[in-house]
């Protein structure tokens, strides 16, 4: 009995360390198809312990992790494939994937060998010219977006990378007839709508953002940079009742900002409708001056008294008393002069102005108003 037991032992040892050296292929797939990738992970990870080198293993292991958002384990994994075989296509669109953000230098080493292995792949001089701008080599940038928009001029992205280039560099004719070929093919296409808008209003061109914008507006896409350079185009060509549209356009969905409802006062106020004009204004105010501001300005006056900067805190103080009104500013700041900057002058005319507006609330506001009431309210 004895031995029959370690005669089975022994098969069922043997034959989980054959299933450990090999994986089955179509099961690996019906993990991917059903996007079940962390079990995908679990199968492959015994059998690369003892298949290290078998590039199928390695690329399946790869992927599944990277599809599982485990890109550390995608990048060990592509990265020994690529250590194996420097030639593997897509070992280096990976790599260049995951270091594209953290690592744009070493993503270029990747990308280059893709355009040496498939140099008539316009995606690879693409990629090349994200990543040179990624860094701010706009020339280097510029140059890999032409040799892409050379290989394949109807790739619409190839076109937009290019237009966008051109457009930093003032070149506004070369990217309008390049956004104008892609428009052609594509009247709909937003990307191209948004730079053809860019285009034209950052070369004083107002009359050209109109088609453009209104597709957008018709395409309901909402895009603050694009819309804006619309209202402001027809703003400067005097089309105020359109740049007053083209802002309730933006209002209505929830570009609830400060300078959309100034564009839209000023146009108001250029057809003599200065009561909506003022109401808009208003609404800038509130907006302009943050609820949070206080904090800010009390936060700065308590890191100035941390910091011995007793009159630059007092300046903070006063500023959020000016914007807002709360007497306890009033208090911070003669504290100050009381305490830290001994004018007592100073000191009294700050706490007597806080003592006819407090309104305490707090133990400790109480207790302070109390102090500051006995001390100095007899002797106005």
């Amino acid at each position: 009995m004895r031995k029959f037991i370690l005669s089975y032992l022994a098969c069922f040892l043997c034959i989980l360390h054959t299933s450990a050296q090999s994986a089955d292929k179509a099961m690996v797939m019906d993990y991917f198809q059903n996007q079940q990738f962390e079990e995908a992970v679990n199968y492959l990870t015994p059998a690369i312990i003892n298949d290290s080198a078998n590039l199928q293993l390695l690329g399946f292991l790869a992927y599944a992790n990277y599809m599982n958002e485990n890109f550390p384990a995608a990048k060990k994994y592509y990265q020994r494939i690529f250590d194996i075989d420097s030639n593997y296509i897509s070992a280096n669109q990976y790599l260049a994937s995951i270091n594209t953000n953290s690592n744009p230098v070493l993503a270029q080493k990747f990308v280059h060998r893709l355009i040496i292995l498939q140099p008539n792949k316009a995606s690879y001089y693409r990629n090349m010219a994200e990543l040179f701008k990624k860094i701010n080599q706009k020339d280097s940038a510029l140059a890999y977006y032409n040799r892409a928009y050379e290989i394949a001029p109807a790739d619409y992205k190839s076109a937009v990378g290019l237009a966008d280039i051109l457009i930093d560099k003032k070149n506004f004719f070369t990217a309008d007839s390049i956004m104008g070929a892609a428009l052609a093919r594509d009247s709909l296409n937003i990307s191209c709508l948004k730079l053809r808008i860019r285009s034209a209003f950052e070369a004083k061109d107002y009359q050209n953002t109109f088609v453009p914008g209104e597709r957008l507006i018709r395409l309901e896409e909402i895009s603050l940079s694009a819309l804006t350079q619309l209202a402001l185009s027809y703003y400067n060509v005097k089309m105020y009742n359109d740049c007053i549209r083209v802002c309730d356009f933006m209002l209505r969905n929830d570009l609830d900002i400060e300078s959309v409802y100034y564009y839209q006062a000023k146009a108001y106020a250029k057809i003599k409708d200065f009561a909506k004009s003022n109401a808009l204004l208003q609404v800038c105010l509130t907006k302009a001056i943050s609820k949070t501001a206080e904090m800010y300005y009390y936060a700065l006056g308590d890191n100035y008294e941390a910091t011995n900067q007793f009159t630059t805190a007092v300046k903070q103080y006063d500023s959020a008393y000016y914007l807002f009104k709360n007497p306890l500013m009033k208090y911070y700041a003669g504290h100050v002069y009381e305490n830290n900057l001994k004018n007592e002058k100073l000191a009294r005319k700050y706490y007597l102005q806080y003592l006819d507006h407090a309104m305490p609330v707090s133990a400790d506001e109480k207790k302070a108003y109390a102090y500051i009431k006995s001390k100095y309210a007899t002797k106005k």
